[in-house]
């Protein structure tokens, strides 16, 4: 690499850095959005190189863009070591568009003449498909656990508060016993993005959460946390906390175990959570805060599936009147 070429790419990457400190300072981003941010920028970085392309501000330009979304659409990746590759779907294609179009915004916010990020459009993307429960299915999944053991006991507290709380599982995951006030029926929680929010626990769960408490014996303070195995007694509340990674385990283990037609994950109770509160009536802002969302319009994804409840309602009482 030239001098000059190596000057370009200090100048460009600086400005990333630049870019990725304003996202943590001042945007309050999650050290996973920071690191996404610098994934697909280094990307983009890495491309220009390669091309050749001139790695000044001022010529990240439309023509430039279209080749690397070009470069995008074709790109493929392995998916482990001697399996086949995949190419990029057309979401991570967005989220590379999306980073770029940021980094654009916050140079022109800093008085850097470069395109303006407008004159990128974002890839068109399927309608997100939501997949949820329905009661009785929801039913089936939450009576799966055994309550003879303390395993079940607890498994059995994990799904009652994810169906009557619509948790994140890195929110779940996270939950200390001295947090969770059983009396009051809720709990303060910071979610993505640090937006704080508090959280209401049902009676049905805040009776299963009893339950498993009483049946602990350890003085840990996780909410949730391992039973199996031989337990040091030294180990640390982190140690025996359990991980995002098993909870999604157990959570799919009993979803087949009742053979219910929809894999289920955490997420799939979060969005019967949301489903079941709009169908109960509950209006969409209100629906929005309880999920922590930062906007509105994530939480109207959940509108397609209660606009077929609502058809659903109609054919069956307005079309009465009119036979």
């Amino acid at each position: 690499m030239s001098a000059a070429i190596h000057e370009q790419t200090s100048e460009i990457r600086k400005k990333i850095d630049e870019f990725l400190e304003y996202l943590e300072v001042e945007k309050g981003s999650s050290p996973l959005t920071i690191r996404n941010y610098k994934h697909y920028l280094t990307r983009f970085v890495d491309w220009l190189i390669k091309e050749g392309i001139r790695l000044e501000l001022r010529d990240i330009n439309p023509e430039v863009v279209r080749q690397y979304r070009v470069y995008l659409s074709r790109i493929s990746i392995p998916y482990a070591k001697g399996q086949a590759r995949s190419l990029l779907t057309r979401k991570t294609q967005g989220y590379h568009v999306i980073a770029l179009r940021s980094f654009l915004r916050f140079l022109i916010k800093n008085d850097y003449k470069v395109m303006s990020p407008d004159k990128i459009e974002l890839p068109k993307i399927e309608e997100r498909q939501v997949k949820f429960l329905t009661g009785d299915q929801v039913d089936r999944l939450l009576n799966a656990p055994s309550l003879s053991t303390i395993q079940g006991k607890r498994d059995k507290s994990i799904l009652e508060v994810l169906f009557s709380t619509g948790l994140r599982v890195s929110e779940l995951a996270k939950l200390d016993r001295d947090k969770v006030d059983l009396d009051r029926r809720e709990f303060g929680i910071v979610g993505k993005g640090g937006k704080a929010r508090v959280v209401f626990l049902s009676q049905r769960a805040v009776k299963w959460l009893d339950e498993y408490q009483k049946a602990r014996e350890d003085k840990y303070k996780p909410l949730f946390i391992r039973h199996k195995g031989k337990v040091d007694p030294t180990a640390s509340d982190e140690k025996m906390r359990l991980t995002v990674r098993t909870i999604q385990r157990i959570i799919k283990k009993y979803g087949e175990k009742m053979k219910l037609p929809v894999e289920v994950t955490p997420h799939v109770l979060r969005h019967s959570f949301a489903t079941d509160l709009l169908m109960a009536g509950a209006d969409l802002r209100s629906v929005q805060e309880m999920l922590g969302h930062k906007n509105v319009s994530t939480t109207q994804i959940y509108t397609h599936v209660t606009h077929k409840h609502l058809k659903d309602i109609h054919e069956a009482f307005h079309s009465k009147g009119n036979k």
